[in-house]
């Protein structure tokens, strides 16, 4: 079994080239049995988002703000980190039309992934768990659509943005 192997002093990376796309039944799947390191499992809840997309971006800085407990961290597709978590759980990392959360060694997509990290807010933003009532496959098409559509409609950076003062180390390499 071929496996891409990325560290570096703040974390290391180990995933299989033979997992195929995350799909479970609840819209996630299981990612132990060494397609990661205990550096990263333990190290909390991982979010790869796009670091060109100003959309994005905006959601990450979204999170920074509200996330008063640290739970979430962040790793940009472009990264070693967020490449190698994408290609794990069979996303594109040059195009992915999906949003991945890695929590607990169990990886979430899409619209499912979404309400996991709003809930994950607590307060108010559990109430966003209600979008449950909505049948996924509604759910999940019209955010891929809005996710291929992001870079017209509000555009995107020529470069990864730096990390804000302070929360450079809630960002993965």
């Amino acid at each position: 079994m071929k496996s891409l192997h990325a560290s570096t002093n703040a974390t290391a990376v180990t995933v299989s080239t033979c997992s195929r796309r995350c799909r479970g039944s609840a819209g996630s799947c299981i990612t132990g049995g060494g397609w990661m390191s205990s550096e990263l499992q333990g190290s909390g809840a991982v979010i790869v988002f796009d670091g060109v997309c100003v959309l994005c971006n905006g959601w990450v800085r979204f999170l920074l703000r509200h996330d008063v407990r640290g739970r979430y961290r962040f790793a940009a597709m472009q990264g070693e980190t967020g490449r190698a978590l994408l290609f794990a759980h069979g996303l594109d990392a040059d195009d992915p039309a999906s949003f991945l959360l890695v929590e607990n060694g169990i990886a979430w997509t899409d619209t499912d992934a979404m309400m996991r990290v709003l809930s994950g807010l607590g307060g108010a933003w559990r109430l966003a768990t209600l979008l449950r009532v909505l049948p996924r496959g509604m759910r999940d098409r019209l955010y891929r659509w809005f996710a291929r559509n992001r870079y017209r409609v509000f555009g995107r950076y020529d470069a990864c943005a730096l990390p804000p003062p302070g929360q450079m180390a809630r960002f993965l390499p």
